[in-house]
């Protein structure tokens, strides 16, 4: 046996290191003691457990407070479909005849169950709006296993989110306090408590993996927070809880390598609580309405970061601004980058919609900007989006190509509510009758008028004129997901 191999060299070597780690470790005391905390050691307080007690930790206590105020939600539809002779499914039968024969018209009944969240002593809930969408019975369950018929108070498509009223006969109801999600940090431990497929309820914990996901295009305004915690069929619409006992967000959706059919993969995604918050002062005044500064920009990229003179690609660089608008009036203009919104970091379109839409109204917000190589802070009020012109909607009949065409004047509040863009001006067409002239040349609903033959057409009023003074030709400009396309049609 070689000396390097004898339990003497070992034991020798390993008591050298021991002394020597000793020795580390003091001296790193003694130079933090003299030099004192570091940047990040004054910012934070939170630790690392380091004893085993600090270890063994259990949820127990804090499933015991907040369990209550989490529920199962039912949701029941009656859908009408069409079954037909299995000939009629054929592809060989189907290749002649195609769906001449669509079949018999029966009713059944669809079922769908996902979570809730008691946020309101007296049974106000909220949860997803595609767990409750176009649902004509809604049972809500809470975890005591008592069942209360629900109605729906108020529903938006754009944020995925519902809120829900139970009448308990005046008994108060567990419910979770509302957290500041901005709060939060990544490595925050979380839990997710739901019913996933249907078993019951079930508590995951995890952490907070990101914050501001953004590039995920379930929502509108797409801004969540993603966490590790086990989200499965079911869970949509339950509390994503901090350790403090309150809700920072709800969970909404899952990344599943399955197209959707899979389970967690530990990647789930919540409407952070910030954002709940809004659609909850919507229910007291009646609806939700959102500030809305009229801009509209591009997310900042190496290539942009490095013109705009940045050291690295964050922002939004300005493209329009809304005539008369908040932001318009604040100063803001084209090229202008936005870097912050009252102190938070922009980091894309989204974030900057998700930043002015969680504020409150009535008030302003500092917006730090880039112009000409300088920083900038404005300050600009959160308003409510303009109502004018007025819609004027208006069925088009007549000799002419836009006849069955149902078209309004664009507002951006006429537009936010149609889920149309909130910076278009001008005429849109709203919806297009089968079989219609308008649908024979092609017009789709959404699309934006802009001409008719040499007069550019801004209101509805002038829209009318326009094609009836045209006989023999209509050349038509319109704009369909931000392309201008043109075509001529003969009387």
């Amino acid at each position: 046996m070689s000396r390097a191999d004898s339990p003497r060299f070992f034991a020798s070597r390993a008591r050298f290191v021991l002394r020597y780690t000793a020795l580390t470790a003091c001296l790193g005391a003694l130079l933090l003691a003299f030099s004192g905390p570091g940047p990040a050691a004054a910012q934070t307080t939170k630790q690392v457990p380091e004893t085993r007690a600090e270890i063994q930790y259990s949820f127990a206590p804090l499933v015991r407070k907040v369990g209550p105020a989490v529920v199962n939600i039912y949701a029941r539809a009656e859908v009408t479909e069409r079954r037909a002779s299995p000939l009629f499914d054929d592809p060989f039968f189907r290749r002649f005849f195609g769906d001449v024969f669509p079949g018999e018209a029966r009713k059944r009944t669809s079922q769908s169950l996902g979570s809730g969240v008691i946020l309101r002593e007296d049974g106000l809930v909220v949860t997803n709006f595609h767990v409750i969408k176009g649902a004509d019975e809604i049972t809500v369950v809470l975890s005591d296993r008592r069942e209360f018929d629900a109605t729906i108070l108020l529903q938006e498509e754009r944020t995925d989110l519902a809120v829900l009223k139970i009448d308990t006969g005046g008994e108060k109801l567990p419910h979770l306090e509302i957290r500041d999600s901005d709060e939060l940090e990544v490595g925050d431990l979380v839990l997710a408590i739901g019913n996933p497929f249907g078993v019951g309820q079930t508590v995951t914990s995890g952490i907070v993996s990101a914050l501001a996901r953004t590039a995920l295009g379930i929502t509108d305004y797409s801004f969540f927070i993603q966490t590790d915690a086990a989200i499965n069929p079911g869970n949509s619409g339950g509390a994503l809880i901090s350790m403090d006992g309150r809700l920072v967000g709800v969970n909404t959706a899952i990344y599943s390598n399955q197209k959707g059919s899979g389970g967690s993969v530990g990647i789930g995604f919540a409407v952070p609580s910030n954002m709940v918050r809004t659609i909850l002062d919507g229910v007291d005044e009646g609806s939700v309405v959102r500030p809305w500064i009229g801009v509209s920009g591009q997310t900042m990229t190496s290539d942009l970061a490095e013109q705009f003179g940045l050291p690295r690609p964050v922002g939004v660089a300005v493209t329009d601004v809304y005539p008369d608008g908040p932001a318009a009036n604040a100063g803001i203009r084209i090229g202008d980058v936005i870097l912050k919104v009252g102190g938070r970091e922009i980091v894309d379109e989204q974030a900057l919609r998700y930043r002015v839409a969680t504020r409150p109204l009535g008030g302003a917000a500092r917006i730090e900007i880039l112009r000409g190589g300088a920083h900038q802070v404005v300050e600009v009020p959160m308003k409510a989006p303009l109502t004018q012109p007025e819609p004027d909607l208006r069925d088009m009949r007549g000799q002419h190509p836009m006849s069955g065409a149902q078209v309004a004047n664009l507002s951006p509040a006429f537009a936010l509510e149609h889920g149309l863009d909130d910076m278009a001006r001008g005429v849109v067409v709203l919806k297009v009758t089968r079989q219609s002239p308008a649908a024979r040349v092609g017009l789709r609903p959404g699309d934006v008028v802009l001409k008719i033959n040499d007069d550019t057409i801004d209101l509805v009023s002038s829209l009318e004129p326009a094609l009836m003074s045209a006989k023999k030709a209509w050349r038509i400009s319109i704009r369909r997901e931000g392309q201008v396309l043109t075509t001529e049609i003969k009387g």
